[in-house]
């Protein structure tokens, strides 16, 4: 809902009912990920997407209906059938789409949880999608890592999901996956109990963007930075030189560090602003300065990527000097190098593509190989 958050918001705040669709869940080839969106507002404007334009047109008219009706409803669309006019994903995936009906009563929270998420405060949303009474179905409860706060949904009642130990068990695992930075449906007993089936939340976490750091602040780092805030990252670009180290160099990041890279990672580390979700491009290809910030990065116990950029005979070189500095085989195999994947990039913009691609790759389990010499899946799912 993140991208269609401004546009819901303005109709809240206006005191306008929106219908809302979200995918709530996915598999094979479906073509939007858990989470993504739809709304249908009240001039009949459809603003976001979920599933590319296969089924906006059923959900579009189904949102109409729960707007009307005020009953929730969850959807499940499936492969097309080329003989049949139902409508069906032409890319053979299946998903879940949960549709329901937004407003001040309905929702009374969300002005909080837009604040929070513009903020970038992890802040996550449960809400029960599927359960034997029908009465629970819209109802959510706002979690934050410090704090709950419940809400009906439909009724207008605050509280809780239905039972102490429904709230109980979703607070918990919600807060895992916002710890994650995951959103994900998850399954229990109708009074929430970890071992049953009949009720379905779906928990959409906000958490705070992912971070990409950049070391060097050489022309290759702005390429790279512009595609690390086209993904989605919060990009810092750090150097110890303040003549390369400008903001006016490098536009398309969130900040620009004047530090050694080494002592900045450190004091990153250190005060709990790197996490599993960060990825680390180190461009600096100069011994001084990516020979220490990798002595730090490569004993981290858990960042998602760590590239460094050079030729194959820098890479030898840093070998025998992180070696020589004492790392072990185990740490010094987590360090991509060279940094990217084999596209026979060239200029800046090419190699940050490369990066991106091996980053991507190592997010979701690809192998970086041509889809149409493939067989199988398309999408693939992220590695726990």
């Amino acid at each position: 809902m993140r991208e269609v958050m401004p546009e819901l918001l303005d109709w809240w705040r206006n005191g306008e009912t929106v219908g809302v669709a979200t995918v709530v869940a996915t598999w094979r080839s479906a073509p939007r990920p858990a989470g993504a969106s739809m709304l249908v507002g009240p001039g009949g404007e459809a603003v976001g997407s979920v599933s590319g334009g296969c089924v906006e047109g059923a959900v579009y008219e189904l949102s109409e209906e729960v707007v009307a009706s005020g009953e929730p409803v969850l959807e499940r669309y499936g492969i097309s059938d080329d003989d049949a006019f139902a409508v069906g994903l032409t890319c053979g995936g299946i998903l879940d789409v949960f549709v329901e009906k937004v407003s001040r009563e309905t929702f009374p929270e969300l002005e909080a949880v837009a604040e929070d998420v513009d903020a970038g405060r992890p802040v996550a949303v449960a809400t029960v999608i599927e359960h034997p009474d029908p009465t629970r179905l819209g109802r959510r409860i706002v979690v934050r890592p410090d704090e709950v706060t419940g809400t009906f949904g439909l009724t207008g009642s605050v509280g809780s999901l239905g039972s102490t130990r429904a709230d109980d068990a979703v607070v918990d695992d919600a807060r895992g996956l916002l710890a994650a930075g995951r959103s994900e449906t998850l399954t229990y007993g109708p009074d929430g109990e970890r071992r049953g089936e009949g009720m379905r939340v779906f928990v959409s976490a906000y958490a705070p963007k992912p971070r990409m750091l950049v070391f060097g602040a050489i022309d290759f780092a702005a390429a790279v930075a512009k595609v690390g805030a086209f993904l989605g990252y919060y990009v810092t670009v750090c150097d110890a030189r303040p003549v390369f180290a400008t903001k006016s160099r490098f536009k398309d990041a969130d900040e620009v560090i004047v530090e050694w890279p080494h002592r900045y990672l450190a004091a990153e580390v250190e005060a709990g602003r790197v996490d599993s979700r960060t990825v680390l491009a180190v461009l600096t290809h100069d011994p001084k300065f990516d020979v220490p910030l990798l002595e730090v990065a490569l004993r981290l116990p858990d960042v998602a990527y760590i590239g460094a950029m050079g030729s194959r005979r820098t890479h030898d070189d840093r070998l025998k000097r992180l070696v020589e500095a004492g790392l072990t085989p185990e740490e010094i195999g987590r360090l991509s190098s060279p940094i990217g994947l084999d596209l026979g990039a060239r200029t800046p913009e090419e190699t940050a593509v490369s990066i991106a691609a091996e980053i991507i790759a190592l997010r979701w389990g690809g192998d970086g190989g041509r889809l149409g010499e493939r067989e199988g899946p398309i999408h693939h799912t992220a590695p726990r």
